[in-house]
C-alpha cells in the first residue's frame, strides 16, 4: 500500500507588528480586519517584532517588553483565533537572527539608503545625522523574518511596498547564489486607504497620540472624538460644511453600519443643518458600538494572562520549528552545515 502523501493546501502568510503601545483603529482598519480573514484562507503565521522595534526603542526595553502581552490581547480580542493563526515573538526565535547574518552579506549599505520607507522613516524619526545601525539593517530583518518561516504572502500597506521587494532581491540573490532555496514572497496589497489620526495627519501614530486605541474606554473615545478636527471653514452650525477630507466622516464611513444614517448626515452637514457636535457624538456612539465586543473579549482573556502568555509560548515554539527547518536547508545550500 503506497504511503500517504499529507499536504497543506493552504499558502503560508506573515503578518506582525511592533510592540511599541496598544493597537488602535487605523491597526484594525489596516491590517487587523484583513488578518482576521486571513487566517481561514491562508496558514497564518503573526509575529510580535519585539526585535524591530527595539531598534529605536533600545534605550528603552522595558516599553517593548510591556506591550509584547498587550499587543498579544489586541490580537484575540479582535478574533484572531489561536486554533487558527499562529502568533509568536520575535526575539525567542534565534534562527532569524541567524538568517539576518547571511542576509545582511546579500545587500549594501546604498541600497539600504535608498529604500523609501526607510529614507521617510529615518526622517520621521530624526535619525537623519545619526542613524543607528540596527534600524537601517531592519528591512533584512525583515526580509529573514519572511523568509524563515517560507511566507508565501506578506499583507502591506503601499508605503510598505519598497520592503518586500528588497525582500524578494535578497531572496532572489541567495537563490541564485546557492540554488533555489527560498521562497520569494509576494504582496497582498491593503484595498483600504491609510487611516488619518484624530488631528488630520495623515497617519495615525501612537507616538503623536493622534490615536483611539481598541482598549480604549467609551469615555477616552469621546474625549477622543471631541478632539477631531472637522472643516476649519465652518464657524457656525449653520454654515454648509465640507465632506471632502473631513476627519469625523472618513471615521463614520470606516465604522459606522448605518450606511443611510451616515449619507443623511452629510447632506445636512453640506446644507448647515447638523453641527459638529451632534456629528462626533454620533461617531463616538458608533465607535464604542464597534468596540465594545472587542473591550468585551479582551476583558475575558484578561481573567487569566497566563493563557495568554501559553498561547504566544506555543505560537513561538511552533513559528520556531519552521524556522530551524528553514535554516538547516540554509546551511545545506551555503555548505556550512558542518556537523
Amino acid at each position: 500500500m503506497p504511503n500517504k502523501i499529507i499536504k497543506n493546501e493552504k499558502k503560508r502568510i506573515l503578518t506582525g507588528d511592533r510592540p511599541t503601545g496598544p493597537l488602535h483603529l487605523g491597526h484594525y482598519a489596516g491590517s487587523l480586519k484583513a488578518r482576521v480573514g486571513f487566517q481561514d484562507e491562508y496558514d497564518e503565521y503573526v509575529l510580535i517584532a519585539d526585535v524591530q522595534a527595539l531598534t529605536d526603542n533600545f534605550e528603552h526595553p522595558e516599553k517593548v517588553r510591556k506591550n509584547v502581552l498587550e499587543v498579544a490581547l489586541d490580537y484575540l480580542s479582535v478574533g484572531i483565533d489561536p486554533k487558527k493563526a499562529t502568533i509568536m515573538l520575535q526575539s525567542m526565535i534565534p534562527e532569524i537572527a541567524e538568517l539576518t547574518v547571511y542576509f545582511l552579506n546579500l545587500t549594501t549599505i546604498s541600497r539600504l539608503q535608498q529604500n523609501p520607507t526607510v529614507k521617510s522613516e529615518i526622517k520621521e524619526k530624526g535619525f537623519e545625522k545619526s542613524v543607528p545601525a540596527g534600524f537601517l539593517m531592519y528591512p533584512v530583518s525583515q526580509a529573514a523574518d519572511i523568509a524563515a518561516f517560507g511566507a508565501h504572502f506578506v499583507p502591506v500597506g503601499e508605503d510598505q511596498l519598497p520592503m518586500i521587494e528588497q525582500a524578494r532581491e535578497i531572496v532572489r540573490k541567495f537563490n541564485r547564489l546557492y540554488g533555489k532555496t527560498l521562497i520569494e514572497p509576494k504582496e497582498i496589497l491593503s484595498d483600504f486607504s491609510r487611516l488619518p489620526g484624530i488631528d488630520g495627519k495623515a497617519k495615525m501614530s501612537k507616538s503623536l497620540g493622534n490615536v483611539i486605541n481598541l482598549s480604549d474606554s467609551p469615555e477616552a473615545v469621546r474625549k477622543q472624538v471631541q478632539k477631531m478636527y472637522t472643516d476649519p471653514t465652518r464657524i457656525r452650525a449653520t454654515d454648509p460644511g465640507h465632506i471632502e477630507g473631513n476627519i469625523v466622516f472618513i471615521y463614520h464611513d470606516a465604522f459606522n453600519p448605518d450606511k443611510d444614517e451616515v449619507a443623511e448626515m452629510k447632506e445636512k452637514y453640506k446644507k448647515g443643518k447638523i453641527s459638529d457636535v451632534e456629528v462626533k457624538e454620533k461617531l463616538a456612539e458608533a465607535l464604542n458600538n464597534f468596540l465594545e465586543p472587542i473591550r468585551k473579549k479582551r476583558k475575558e482573556y484578561e481573567k487569566d494572562l497566563s493563557e495568554v502568555q501559553n498561547i504566544v509560548i506555543k505560537g513561538t515554539e511552533k513559528g520556531r520549528e519552521i524556522a530551524a527547518q528553514t535554516l538547516n536547508k540554509v546551511r545545506r545550500a551555503m555548505k556550512i552545515d558542518y556537523f
